[in-house]
C-alpha cells in the first residue's frame, strides 16, 4: 500500500507594490516553450493525467484530486519539491506526494503544472491571488529558475490588477479563502490600499467618463465584512468626508442586512387586539438573523463616524432595533441609544415604537398582555435622557421633541399594560 508523503508548509512573507491608473479588465497568457514532454492534461474520474509518450513517475494529491505527472518539470521550477526526499512507492511505479495545506483549489495546482511543463497559462484576476500564494508555497523563486511564477504573478498584480478598480475588487474577494497566505504576502493590504486610493478621490476623471461621489459604493459592498472594514478604515484615513463614509456604511447594510427594510415595529392596532410576532428564526415568515449578520451589525456600528451628520436617524433606529433582536452587547446598544438621542429631532413616532424584545432566544411576543408590555419604554426613556444631556450643549429643540413624545405617548396608550405613566421628561 502506498504511503504518500504529507507535508505542511509554514507561512511566508511577500513583497509590496501598488498601482494607480484605471484600466480595463485584462488577462495575460504566458507563452509556451517548445516542450516534448507533454501536450495537455486529461481527466479520468478523480485524477488528472499528463498526455505524454514518456511514462509519468510522480503522483501528487491536492485535496481529493490526484495528478499523474513527471517529477523533473516540477523539480526544475519548484524549490520546495526539489528539496523533498521523495520515497519510491511500494509498487515501484514512481513516487507519491500529498500536499497538505496547499493554498488554493486543485484547479490552481493544475495551472501551476501547466506552467512547469511550458504549456500556455492564462493569468487573470480570478486566479492570480491563488497562484501567487501557491507559487510561494512551492518556492517558485528566481533562484530556482529565471522568470519563475512568483515574479510573473507579482508583475501581474502590480501592473494589471492594482491599476484596475474592478480587478482589485475581484482579487480581494478571492483572498477570502486564502488566509493566512494572502495576508502574509500583503495581497489583502495592497488591494485595500489600492481601493482606498481610488475611492478617496471625490471626483475621478478618466477620458470622457466622470465618476461622481459615491461611485465606488457598489464595489466595496460586495466584500466580506472584514475586508469592508479594512477598506473603509483606509478610505477614512485619507480624509474622506464623514457623510460619505456614512453613506457607504448604510449602502453596505442595505445589501447584507435585508431585514433592515422589514419594519421591526408593532402591527395590529385598530383591530380589537394587540399583535406582535417577531422571531429570531425563520418560522412563520419571521425575521431571521444569522451569526454572520450579527457580526456585520456589530462591526458596522464600531466604524460609524462620530460626526452627527454621518448617518441618518432612521438608520440608527433600525440598527438599534436589530441590535436588540440579536442581543448585542450592552455597550453597543448604549452607543446606539446615545447616537439616536443626539438626533432625536429627526425621529418619527414609528421610529420610537420599539418592541419589547426579551432576549435572542425568546423574541416572540403574541397576545400575552398579562406577561409582557408590547413597547420597550425604558429604551425610549434613555434616548430622551441622552437627548436632554446633548441639548444642554446645543441649540434648543425641546419644543419639537415635546410634540414627538406626545404623539408617542398617545400611540403606546393603545397598549393596555403600557407603563406610560412612568414615562417622564
Amino acid at each position: 500500500m502506498k504511503k504518500p508523503i504529507q507535508v505542511t508548509r509554514p507561512r511566508s512573507p511577500g513583497s509590496d507594490s501598488d498601482g494607480t491608473d484605471r484600466v480595463r479588465d485584462r488577462s495575460i497568457v504566458i507563452p509556451s516553450e517548445l516542450n516534448n514532454i507533454a501536450d495537455s492534461f486529461e481527466k479520468k474520474e478523480h485524477s488528472w493525467f499528463i498526455t505524454s509518450q514518456i511514462k509519468t513517475d510522480l503522483s501528487i494529491q491536492v485535496q481529493d484530486i490526484i495528478f499523474k505527472v513527471h517529477k523533473y518539470p516540477l523539480v526544475a521550477k519548484c524549490g520546495y519539491i526539489g528539496r523533498l526526499e521523495l520515497q519510491p512507492s511500494i509498487s515501484n511505479l514512481g513516487y507519491d506526494l500529498k500536499l497538505e495545506n496547499f493554498p488554493g483549489e486543485p484547479e490552481t495546482f493544475k495551472i501551476i503544472l501547466k506552467f512547469c511543463y511550458g504549456l500556455p497559462v492564462d493569468l487573470n484576476c480570478n486566479n492570480i491571488a491563488p497562484l501567487r500564494c501557491a507559487s510561494e508555497f512551492l518556492e517558485m523563486t528566481e533562484e530556482v529558475e529565471d522568470g519563475n511564477l512568483i515574479a510573473k504573478t507579482e508583475a501581474f498584480l502590480t501592473f494589471v490588477v492594482f491599476s484596475s478598480w474592478k480587478d482589485t475588487i475581484i482579487v480581494l474577494k478571492s483572498c477570502e479563502t486564502l488566509s493566512p497566505w494572502a495576508e502574509n504576502l500583503q495581497i489583502v493590504r495592497r488591494c485595500c490600499d489600492s481601493i482606498a486610493w481610488k475611492a478617496s478621490r471625490e471626483i475621478s476623471t478618466t477620458g470622457d467618463a466622470v465618476y461622481e461621489e459615491g461611485w465606488w459604493f457598489d464595489g466595496v459592498a460586495t466584500l466580506c465584512i472584514d475586508h469592508f472594514i479594512r477598506v473603509t478604515t483606509a478610505i477614512r484615513a485619507k480624509g474622506t468626508k464623514p457623510e460619505i463614509i456614512g453613506k457607504c456604511i448604510m449602502h453596505y447594510a442595505e445589501r447584507w442586512l435585508p431585514d433592515m427594510d422589514t419594519e421591526l415595529g408593532l402591527r395590529g392596532y385598530g383591530h380589537g387586539k394587540l399583535q406582535l410576532s417577531i422571531y429570531s428564526g425563520k418560522e412563520e415568515g419571521g425575521i431571521g438573523l444569522s451569526t454572520e449578520q450579527k457580526t456585520i451589525i456589530e462591526s458596522l456600528v464600531s466604524i460609524l463616524p462620530p460626526q452627527q451628520e454621518a448617518v441618518s436617524c432612521k438608520f440608527l433606529f433600525k440598527m438599534l432595533k436589530m441590535a436588540m433582536v440579536i442581543s448585542a452587547t450592552p455597550a453597543l446598544i448604549s452607543e446606539l441609544e446615545k447616537r439616536v438621542g443626539m438626533m432625536l429631532e429627526d425621529a418619527s413616532v414609528d421610529d420610537l415604537l420599539i418592541p419589547s424584545y426579551k432576549n435572542a432566544n425568546q423574541v416572540k411576543l403574541v397576545n400575552s398582555p398579562e406577561q409582557h408590555t408590547m413597547h420597550d419604554i425604558d429604551v425610549v426613556q434613555r434616548i430622551v435622557e441622552y437627548f436632554l444631556m446633548h441639548e444642554q450643549q446645543q441649540k434648543p429643540g425641546k419644543c419639537k421633541i415635546s410634540k414627538l413624545l406626545e404623539n408617542y405617548l398617545a400611540e403606546i396608550a393603545k397598549d393596555p399594560i403600557s407603563l406610560s405613566s412612568s414615562f417622564k421628561f
